[in-house]
């Protein structure tokens, strides 16, 4: 049977197997395809002379390979987006663990120096408004 959701999907490669088999076949008959299948039947039998029921079976071995080929890509896509998935959420997890231990180090250190830590904030603080403040007089 004729799968005509592959034949209008795979409409390019299915073009090149039909000219392969009926090399008498104007490009310009096939270009015309609309997705009316009667209609390209009707066209292949008329240019060529093959029976419809020859013609049917032809296109529907070539949508059935198309189909299975399509159906291959789609699971290994699927198994890759998969892989990809689980590798970026492993990623984030690994991520948000590795902020989560140096903010718990940083709060560690804070309790154990809180002088020191009071100071550096400070001029921390300092150094950024002396930049902030030349960066907008020299404007």
């Amino acid at each position: 049977m004729i799968n005509e959701e592959v034949l209008s999907g795979s409409w390019q490669e299915i073009r090149e197997k039909i000219r392969s088999k009926w090399g008498q076949l104007r490009d310009d008959f096939l270009q015309q395809y609309s997705g009316n299948l009667d209609e390209l039947i009707g066209t292949i039998q008329r240019e060529t002379g093959e029976s419809q029921e020859a013609i049917r079976a032809y296109l529907g071995e070539i949508t059935c390979s198309c189909a299975d080929v399509s159906r291959r890509w789609n699971k290994q896509i699927n198994r890759c987006v998969s892989q990809l998935s689980d590798s970026v959420h492993d990623a984030s997890r690994n991520l948000a663990d590795g902020v989560a231990a140096r903010c718990n180090q940083a709060g560690q250190l804070v309790q154990r120096r809180p002088v020191e830590s009071l100071l550096a904030a400070f001029g921390i603080g300092m150094v950024t408004g002396l930049f902030v403040a030349f960066t907008i007089r020299s404007r």
